[in-house]
């Protein structure tokens, strides 16, 4: 680290009360990945992704065949996080009152008169399973997505508040395409996250089939409630960072656009748009909380470098050109941070 940003981090040291609130979330990280662990076998970076998420203020869209436990790993968070849990199954027919809530035209027994009342639909709820958010149609993914940028539902002119904190996993099944509707780049954007969910190791498959064909059902505890939680995402906004690890962060992303002057060749010719600047929004935010999980006070450019492939993978377009030379977005973050070593 530069001499000039070690000074500047120093000037902004964490006062006694965030030291003591960073060294809770180390000790409450620790617990949950023991909790968790008691239902999930492996998994261990999708599992820090999703609270680095969480505790960022993000969102997360997880990519993955299924039978891969993607629905058990978010229940198993939310009962570890003592926070309640909605699943809403995405289908071509799905509306986005299905969603949100509707008004109900009920009577009113003392007054013996008609009124209308909203009943609130299953995203308020503090996590949010979307499963296979790319089967509905654009309108009803686009109610999900005011939602989760808006953190409130508004309907026949009256704002309803969602619970916070309110934290939105989408699933996408990558193998069946047809009759989806592929979320748009702008949409995706909205999610720090792009989570690939692998399939387990041999030793890791053998665990899980010796532990769920049995009628043994592990129990997890309540590790936080949901103040801790927003307590500890105001402490993530609080941590201080260096100005060199902002500017890698922004280098790093610039890099990502053909049109930049210092664009790489291989940029320019399978990249058509590259992410904006809500990507290094989200690489300091990650970094932040990725430090304080580890139990660390200001976050280093190897945070930000862990960051980058889930925060830039679904934010980069490729060219035609890497499309028919068979190049993903993987490849391309891979080739973006093999340049820096």
């Amino acid at each position: 680290m530069e001499q000039s940003s070690t000074a500047a981090v120093k000037s902004r040291a964490p006062s006694t009360g965030d030291v003591e609130s960073a060294h809770r979330l180390t000790d409450a990280y620790a617990k949950l990945r023991r909790e968790i662990g008691k239902v999930i076998v492996g998994q261990d970076a999708v599992i820090e992704q999703l609270l680095i998420s969480l505790l960022g203020r993000g969102h997360c869209l997880l990519v993955g065949v299924p039978g891969l436990a993607k629905t058990l790993l978010i229940k198993t968070l939310a009962e570890t996080l003592d926070l309640t849990f909605r699943r809403i199954q995405f289908t071509p027919d799905l509306m986005p009152s299905d969603i949100t809530g509707t008004e109900v035209l009920e009577d009113n027994v003392s007054t013996g008169q008609k009124a209308f009342r909203f009943v609130k639909g299953p995203v308020f709820a503090n996590i949010v399973l979307a499963d296979e958010i790319n089967r509905t149609p654009p309108k009803t993914q686009a109610a999900l997505l005011e939602a989760m940028q808006e953190h409130h539902v508004t309907a026949a002119g009256e704002t309803y508040r969602l619970d916070e904190p309110f934290f939105v996993l989408a699933t996408q099944n990558p193998i069946e395409l047809e009759g989806t509707y592929p979320l748009p780049e702008a949409q995706l954007d909205r999610f720090m996250f792009n989570i690939l969910i692998d399939y387990p190791t041999f030793a890791e498959e053998m665990t899980i089939v010796k532990s769920t064909t049995t009628s043994h059902a592990p129990a997890v505890e309540h590790v936080v409630r949901g103040s801790d939680i927003l307590a500890f995402q105001d402490l993530v906004r609080r941590v201080p960072v260096a100005d060199n690890v902002v500017e890698y962060a922004v280098g790093l992303v610039n890099r990502t656009r053909p049109q930049y002057s210092s664009a790489d060749g291989f940029v320019r010719n399978w990249i058509r748009w590259g992410a904006g600047p809500r990507a290094s929004q989200y690489l300091i935010l990650g970094a932040k909380v990725r430090c304080l999980l580890l139990g660390r006070y200001t976050p280093d450019i190897d945070d930000v470098r862990t960051m980058a492939r889930p925060v830039l993978r679904h934010r980069i377009v490729p060219s035609f050109t890497a499309e028919a030379e068979g190049i993903s977005t993987i490849d391309i973050v891979e080739k973006l941070l093999a340049q820096e070593k």
